[in-house]
């Protein structure tokens, strides 16, 4: 959805108000547990002045979810084809643990979208992230038939190290109160995982 930019100080402000209060709401009670009314609220606007920037909390959502789109590909965008392959892939573990450390609301909206069948992204996780994904298990892929890297299927590879970092965000409360206090789970996490992936990537021999 494009809408028009803003032309003023006061309008951007607003709309990136509307859309902070619609990622906090979204990621608490999901897209149909959430209102406009919430979203006004908590934007410190009213329901008419929240309409006057978006005609609908569908405009607010996908919006948002393609803005997250292009934040959740950058990770795997920097993964770069001429550099080692097991510190490549061990760096796309760090950024992906780190984008759990710094965009936890984003990570819920995420998760939220997709156990609802993701309807307002299909064609974009169709689209642009296959995409990036085909291209990059070709590149692990190559690396493997290299001898560069261990025998490892490239487009499970990937899944496993979304379902291992971005856990972290969605069930943080989970992990908190299984490690209980005076644990860090993001910097505990980023030592096991580096550990976990450097055994799993290296080549034999």
């Amino acid at each position: 959805m494009n809408l028009q930019p803003p032309r003023t100080r006061i309008q951007r402000k607003n709309t990136e108000n509307i859309l902070n209060a619609g990622l906090e709401v979204f990621s608490r009670h999901g897209f149909r547990g959430a209102t406009l009314d919430q979203i006004a609220a908590e934007a410190g606007l009213s329901k008419p002045n929240l309409l006057y920037y978006f005609p609908s909390k569908e405009a607010i959502h996908v919006t948002l979810m393609d803005r997250l789109m292009q934040t959740w590909l950058d990770p795997l965008r920097k993964l770069d084809a001429g550099g080692d392959p097991v510190a490549e892939l061990l760096a796309y573990v760090r950024r992906k643990l780190q984008m759990s450390r710094d965009f936890p609301r984003e990570s819920k909206l995420f998760a939220n979208e997709i156990l609802q069948g993701a309807p307002r992204m299909l064609a974009a996780l169709e689209g642009d992230l296959k995409r990036l994904v085909d291209e990059k298990a070709a590149v692990v892929a190559g690396w493997s038939r290299a001898g560069r890297l261990a025998r490892i299927d490239p487009h499970h590879l990937i899944i496993s190290i979304w379902a291992l970092t971005q856990h972290y965000a969605d069930f943080d409360v989970q992990i908190r109160a299984v490690l209980g206090p005076g644990h860090d789970p993001m910097t505990e996490a980023e030592s096991y995982l580096v550990t976990l992936f450097t055994k799993l990537l290296t080549p034999e021999g």
